[in-house]
């Protein structure tokens, strides 16, 4: 560490040496942190699958058993190679075989079921203002380029990177066998299908913001949006009526279906449904598919290299296998004495939240109240779950012996598993379910829910050790731990009860000075230079504050312990965050991810606290100091 930067710059000070030494993986777009607890993580699991396939006489649990014969699957690329586009053409000939809209009508729940693409799309979930039953939820579909704000006019890489995915298409065309100047037709109406989506969408910073998402309407309205789509039909064949009540998330692009799809753009629509379905299913099939289809993302990401072999048919299998690796995981690894400390720094910060909500000098006695009844039912949930989702059950492999290939196994899964979803429209949420694997090397806060969830693998160092001084930990996992508590603070997370419910529990005079804050924290990032662009302050402003209630919670507790070293506890801050990353994902990152580049979030949070200044003597000369009346406190 360069202690003669503390003052000038905490990221590089602390992350200057390693910045310099750090080499990012060819198949990765970016090293550090988190990423590096991932591969550490990915590799001990490999090791552990490849053991176990070794000798299964030793595995028990039947639930590995069929992760272990899907991984077999995975990793057979022989088999792979040698059935090529074979397992991807009957899905094609799907889409092709289509004539017209009544053609597509005829299968159209099915159609959904099965995964094939839509321009739209439907599931379940909490309703957001009765989150004790499951909602149907109306949403939209993707783009080929990573945001709406991409389509504007004069954007620098989005000719560029169409035109790598128009190439990319193509050559999966040939590997399907079509000749070039049908590929060609066909990837070029999709990607003008595609360009008359955009305008209709949201970008990221709209959907940034989760209020605009809940927009009921009757199952008699929606189905009305389209006069091309049996949409009642859709509806009815997926939860077996037509509800009262459908969560539309967009409803400015349901209103323009019938401009979007009709049939005139017919042909765009089945030419776009061909090039999603090519697309979308290349990583379950051969090598040179595998290849080939990952090259756009790499584009966009600036990895040189795919994923190695190994790595792949193994993410493939977890992924599938999610939950049951994760408490495989969880259970050998995480150990009891690792929960039972962190489940009590939780409560300690909890009661830190508690204490300065209690003490808070702007919210009103009415506000606070309901705060902290909020902050009291708050669902904690450390390690893995207690048990694995029903659904895992009906994962049954049909091996290659049997006739079952990776693709015809992957799809069959996938039904299974949206099958499921449908089954619990209108029926009681699960408060207990995770929606991350205890293999997961990261946490959250479910809004809906009321809930934060750590899982084990995120509890490790530099987040968490034992080995660590609690000063260390404070700044590490503490300060993860009070973020995800903030989340239900924060400018979304506000916006719901203690139940979950989207319910305005804020006087007015509350809520003004609460968005007088936000808008302080979005100043506070807004257009800060960083990769070559500017930060979108108000994309990230719901990160930035959990990080600010995070850290200055984190430093509380820190400061209750018997033994403090805030100058440590500052620098394990600087060292969860840091990361190298290839410019073409920071640029990435900028235009759609709602958290704020890694360094800044370790440089910008810790100007707002004076007990930074005091802990390293930052003055008006330095460049960490930021002057009283720009900080931002909130939390």
């Amino acid at each position: 560490m360069d202690k003669n930067l503390l003052k000038d710059d905490l990221y590089q000070a602390v992350n200057g040496e390693w910045l310099e030494t750090a080499e990012i993986p060819a198949d990765k777009p970016a090293t550090g942190g988190f990423i590096d607890l991932v591969d550490q993580i990915d590799d001990l699991l490999i090791n552990d699958t490849k053991e176990m396939v070794e000798k299964p006489e030793s595995v028990q649990d039947d639930l590995l058993k069929e992760y272990l014969a899907y991984y077999q699957l995975t990793k057979d690329f022989a088999k792979r190679d040698a059935d090529g586009a074979t397992p991807l053409l009957p899905l094609l000939k799907r889409v092709t075989d289509l004539r017209n809209f009544s053609d597509l009508n005829k299968q159209i729940d099915s159609w959904v079921l099965d995964g094939m693409p839509l321009p739209f799309g439907l599931e379940i979930d909490a309703d957001m203002k009765n989150t004790q039953i499951n909602a149907l939820f109306a949403a939209t579909t993707g783009t080929i380029l990573p945001d709406k704000t991409y389509y504007e006019k004069d954007h620098p890489q989005a000719e560029q990177l169409l035109q790598m995915f128009k190439e990319m298409t193509l050559q999966l065309f040939a590997l399907a066998g079509y000749d070039s100047q049908t590929a060609e037709k066909i990837t070029d109406q999709a990607i003008a299908f595609d360009k008359a989506l955009a305008p209709h969408l949201k970008s990221s910073e709209e959907n940034a913001d989760y209020s605009k998402m809940y927009n009921p309407q009757t199952g008699t309205e929606f189905v009305k949006h389209s006069h091309h789509f049996d949409l009642e039909k859709l509806v009815t064949g997926l939860i077996g009526q037509l509800p009262e009540k459908i969560i539309v998330t967009e409803p400015e692009y349901f209103e323009a279906l019938d401009q979007i799809v009709n049939e005139e753009t017919f042909e765009k629509l089945k030419s776009w449904m061909l090039v999603m379905t090519l697309n979308a299913l290349t990583g379950y099939l051969s090598e040179e598919f595998r290849q080939i289809g990952g090259s756009y993302n790499r584009a966009l990401s600036g990895a040189e290299e795919a994923r190695p072999q190994e790595k792949a048919a193994y993410y493939l299998a977890s992924g599938r296998f999610d939950q049951v690796v994760g408490n495989y995981y969880g259970e050998k690894y995480f150990g009891a004495t690792a929960k039972a400390d962190v489940k009590k720094m939780v409560t300690t910060m909890i009661g830190v939240y508690q204490d300065r909500l209690n003490n808070n000098a702007w919210l009103s006695p009415a506000t606070k109240e309901k705060a902290i009844l909020k902050l009291s039912t708050l669902g904690v949930h450390v390690g893995y779950p207690d048990s694995i989702p029903e659904i895992y059950q009906q994962f049954r492999v049909t091996t290659a012996e049997d006739g079952g290939t990776l693709l015809t196994n992957a799809l069959h899964f996938a039904k299974l598993v949206r099958l499921d979803n449908f089954s619990k429209w209108n029926q009681p949420v699960d408060r207990d379910e995770w929606e991350m694997s205890a293999s997961t090397v990261n946490a959250y806060y479910h809004p809906f829910r009321n809930i934060i969830v750590f899982p084990a693998a995120i509890l490790q160092a530099p987040f968490y050790s034992l080995e660590q001084s609690a000063s260390q930990n404070f700044g590490g996992i503490g300060a993860v731990i009070a973020h995800e508590i903030s989340h239900a603070f924060d400018n979304n997370g506000a916006l719901f009860d203690e139940y979950g419910n989207m319910n305005n529990w804020w006087t007015e005079d509350d809520t003004t000075h609460f968005q007088q804050l936000a808008d302080d924290m979005i100043a506070q990032f807004d257009g800060l230079e960083i990769a070559g662009g500017k930060v979108n302050g108000k994309l990230t402003v719901s990160e930035n504050i959990a990080d600010a209630g995070g850290l200055s919670c984190a430093l509380e507790a820190t400061k209750k312990e018997a033994e403090v070293d805030l100058a440590a506890f500052f620098i394990n801050w600087a060292t969860i965050w840091r990361m190298k990353a290839r410019e073409e994902y920071s640029q990435l990152l900028l235009a759609v991810d709602v958290h704020a580049p890694n360094k800044l979030r370790a440089n910008v949070q810790v100007k707002n606290l004076p007990e930074f200044y005091d802990t390293f003597h930052v003055t008006e000369s330095d460049n960490m100091y930021l002057a009283p009346e720009k900080r931002v406190s909130i939390w």
